[in-house]
């Protein structure tokens, strides 16, 4: 598959995953008054994944996060020279899906974008429940590192075949129940990228947390299980819903 469709296929997923989970934060979870709730929006966030991977996983294994990405190269899932591609194509996707949903959120007079924001992420002041530095950074790192492991093992070859989109679905919905009140829940720089950049102010300025403890996760996940848990990989082709050991 030429880089230029993997690439169209991760824009539009990241613009789905956007699109979907923090469209799911800001207009119905508290809508008007009973909405979907924390459980409502972590689960939003998994079936963006878990669709996407169904609709794109055979394009481009449906990263969607530069974390993955970075994660399954250090699982020696994914070749090096495809990491830039993906990554800015993952940031335009993300990026893109922040101002269409500025523009759907603008449409209601009582939208106010300083109040309300767009489900980006924080610590201290910017994190839902208060939390510090050192939590959001220990949340982000060890979860991103968990989604790796899970995103690993399900695509091996040797687990089940067919269901790794809803292993990999029901992960992000897990993480983001446990983290949204921390960071409101990254695990994702261009999902933190695209709200921040439209934000502006405290969450621009707190960015740099949701790229380094991700990525930082990512590598660390990839690692474990290419150690611990895989067989031989050599650097494959693209194939199946994920990448995959040939």
């Amino acid at each position: 598959m030429p880089i230029w469709r993997r690439c169209l296929a991760e824009l539009l997923g990241t613009f789905w995953l956007v699109l979907g989970g923090c469209g799911s934060a800001v207009l119905a979870a508290g809508f008007p008054d009973v909405g979907i709730g924390l459980a409502g929006v972590s689960l939003a966030f998994g079936l963006t994944v878990l669709t996407m991977a169904y609709a794109i996983g055979h394009i481009s294994g449906c990263h969607l996060n530069p974390a993955v990405t970075l994660g399954l190269w250090s699982g020696n899932r994914f070749p090096a020279r495809d990491i830039v591609p993906y990554v800015v194509a993952q940031l335009a996707g993300a990026i893109a899906a922040a101002f269409v949903l500025l523009l759907i959120a603008s449409g209601s007079p009582d939208f106010d974008l300083a109040a309300a924001g767009l489900a980006q992420n924080g610590f201290g002041p910017g994190s839902p429940g208060q939390y510090s530095l050192a939590a959001g950074i220990t949340a982000e790192t060890v979860l991103t590192c968990g989604f790796l492991l899970v995103i690993l093992g399900a695509t091996d070859t040797r687990a089940p075949a067919g269901f790794s989109p809803i292993a990999i679905g029901l992960a992000l919905t897990l993480i983001h129940l446990i983290s949204i009140p921390v960071t409101n829940t990254s695990v994702n720089p261009a999902r933190s990228t695209g709200p921040a950049l439209v934000v502006g102010g405290l969450a621009l300025q707190q960015l740099w947390l949701f790229w380094v403890a991700p990525l930082l996760g990512g590598v660390l996940g990839g690692l474990l299980y290419r150690f611990l848990f895989a067989e031989t990989y050599s650097r494959p082709e693209i194939t199946g819903d994920m990448p995959v050991k040939r």
